[in-house]
C-alpha cells in the first residue's frame, strides 16, 4: 500500500497531537504502553485524514509484519536465557572472571560479565543473579559497593541495549530492515566503549565519591561448587552470535562463497538461537541434573513476559505503518534533509525524548524505530549505516533513567541508596552508556 497524498501541515499537527496524547495516556493515566501506542497511532491516522479502511490496513500490516520478524527470536531468547539463569551459567562467568582478574581488577570482570549475560538474560534477572557477587567483593575489600555494582550495571545495560539477541535491538533492526549480523558487530563496538566509560571508569569515581555499604541482609557467601564449566557457558553464548555474524560476512566475502548457502541458513537468527537453546538444554540442563519436566517448566515460565513485549513491539509497528501510509514519514524525511541533520542524530534525539518522558526503553525504541523507519531516506542507506541508526536508537532509549523507570527503583532498592544518590550514580551511568554508544555509532556512520 503506497502513501496517501495529504496536507503536510495537517500531518504534522495530527502526529504531534497523537504523540502527546500517547505520552499523557502512559504518564498521567498509567495506561498500558500497548494500548496507549495503539490509541495514539489510530488518532494520528484519523487526524491525518486516513480512511477507516486505510487505518485498519496499517494496523494489520503493522502487527503482522512486525511480529513475523521477532516473535520467534524473543521467545527463543527468553528460553535460552532462562536455562543460563537456573543452571548457574551466569554466575559461572562472573566467578571465573573475577578469579582471573583478581580483586584489584574485579570491576572489569563484572562489567564484562554483565555485558555478556544481558544479551540472552533480561536485565532484572541478570542483576539479581550477579549482584551478590559484587556485594561479596565489596565486603572483602572494604570498598563502597558502588565500586563493583556500577560496572556490573553498566555491563548489563550495554548488553541489554545494544547487542542481539536481546529484544530491543532485534525489534529496531526488524523495523529498519537491517541484517542482525551488522547490528551485532556495530553493537559490540558501541557497547565496549560504553561499558568502559560507564563501568570501571565511572564506577571508580562513584566508589570514591559515595560510600554505600553492603546491605545488612546480604551475607556475601555463595556456593560455587555446582556451577557448570566456564568454557561450556562461553561456547553456548557464542553460538548464536558467531553463526549470525558468519552469515553476514559470507554475504560480502567471496572466499566464503562455496559455504554461503549453509552459512546463510545456519546464520538465520531463529536457526542460530534454536541451536543455542538446544545446546543449552543438553549441556546446562540435562548434564546438570535437570529432568525433562523441570526444564520444560522453566522454559514455559520464561515465556510469560514475552507476550507483553511482543504486543508493545507490534503496536510500535502499527505506529510505523500509520506514519508511513499517511505520508508523514516522507514529511519528516524532507524536514531532516532540509535541516542537514544526520539520521543517526535524529534517531538518538527522538528515542531520548521518549525515554525521558515515558521511562520505558522498549517504548522509546519502538516509537523511535517507527518514526525513523517511515522515512524514505532509509531505503538508500547501507547495512552498516542502518546498524549505526539501530545503535543510536538504543543509546537514546538508555539515557536518563529516573523516577518513571522501574529499573531506577530496582537498583535503588537492591543497592540500598536514597533517590538523590541513585540519580547521581545510576542515572548518570545510564546516560553515559547511551551517549557513549551513540557517539561511537555516529563516528562509524560517517564512514558507512
Amino acid at each position: 500500500m503506497s502513501e496517501i497524498a495529504l496536507d503536510p501541515t495537517r500531518l504534522v499537527i495530527a502526529a504531534v497531537i497523537g504523540l502527546v496524547i500517547l505520552l499523557v495516556l502512559i504518564i498521567k493515566f498509567k495506561l498500558p504502553a500497548m494500548i496507549a501506542i495503539l490509541v495514539g497511532a489510530v488518532l494520528i491516522g484519523l487526524g491525518a485524514g486516513m480512511s477507516f479502511d486505510q487505518i485498519v490496513k496499517a494496523v494489520d500490516d503493522g502487527m503482522g509484519n512486525t511480529l513475523k520478524g521477532i516473535a520467534l527470536l524473543v521467545g527463543l531468547g527468553s528460553m535460552f536465557g532462562s536455562i543460563l539463569e537456573i543452571s548457574g551459567g551466569a554466575r559461572t562467568l562472573a566467578v571465573t572472571l573475577v578469579d582471573k582478574f583478581g580483586d584489584r581488577k574485579a570491576a572489569w570482570a563484572l562489567a564484562i560479565t554483565g555485558l555478556v549475560i544481558a544479551m540472552p538474560v533480561f536485565f532484572d534477572a541478570g542483576l539479581i543473579i550477579l549482584i551478590p557477587l559484587a556485594f561479596s567483593l565489596a565486603s572483602r575489600t572494604g570498598r563502597s559497593s558502588l565500586y563493583y555494582v556500577i560496572p556490573l550495571l553498566a555491563g548489563l545495560a550495554v548488553g541489554h541495549a545494544f547487542i542481539p539477541p536481546t529484544p530491543g535491538p532485534v525489534l529496531v533492526a526488524t523495523m529498519l530492515g537491517v541484517d542482525l549480523g551488522w547490528v551485532i558487530l556495530i553493537g559490540i563496538a558501541c557497547g565496549i566503549a560504553a561499558m568502559i566509560v560507564a563501568g570501571p571508569i565511572w564506577g571508580a569515581y562513584c566508589g570514591k565519591k559515595f560510600f554505600i555499604p553492603v546491605p545488612e541482609h546480604v551475607s556475601g557467601k555463595s556456593d560455587s561448587s555446582k556451577l557448570p564449566s566456564f568454557w561450556t557457558v562461553v561456547l553456548i553464548i557464542l553460538i548464536p552470535l558467531v553463526l549470525i555474524i558468519l552469515k553476514s560476512v559470507a554475504g560480502v566475502w567471496d572466499s566464503l562463497a562455496p559455504a554461503r548457502n549453509i552459512l546463510g541458513f545456519l546464520g538465520e537468527p531463529f536457526v542460530a538461537l534454536t541451536i543455542a537453546t538446544l545446546m543449552a538444554m543438553i549441556l546446562l540442563g540435562y548434564r546438570n541434573g535437570y529432568s525433562k519436566e523441570e526444564l520444560e517448566k522453566v522454559m514455559t515460565k520464561s515465556l510469560e513476559p514475552v507476550g507483553l513485549i511482543l504486543l508493545v513491539t507490534a503496536c510500535g509497528g502499527v505506529l510505523r505503518y500509520i506514519l508511513q501510509y499517511s505520508g508523514l514519514g516522507e514529511v519528516i524525511g524532507h524536514a531532516v534533509a532540509s535541516a542537514s541533520l544526520p539520521i543517526v542524530i535524529v534517531a538518538f534525539v527522538v528515542a531520548a525524548l521518549v525515554r525521558i518522558s515515558v521511562g520505558s526503553a522498549t517504548v522509546a525504541m519502538t516509537m523511535a524505530a517507527g518514526i525513523i523507519s517511515a522515512m524514505p531516506e532509509i531505503a538508500g542507506l547501507s547495512p552498516v549505516h542502518l546498524a549505526c541508526i539501530t545503535a543510536s536508537i538504543a543509546g537514546g532509549a538508555t539515557v536518563c533513567s529516573h523516577f518513571n523507570d522501574s529499573g531506577f527503583w530496582l537498583v535503588k532498592s537492591l543497592v540500598g541508596m536514597d533517590e538523590k544518590t541513585t540519580l547521581k550514580t545510576w542515572t548518570m551511568m545510564e546516560t553515559l552508556v547511551g551517549c557513549t554508544g551513540f557517539l561511537v555509532a555516529l563516528v562509524i556512520s560517517f564512514f558507512a
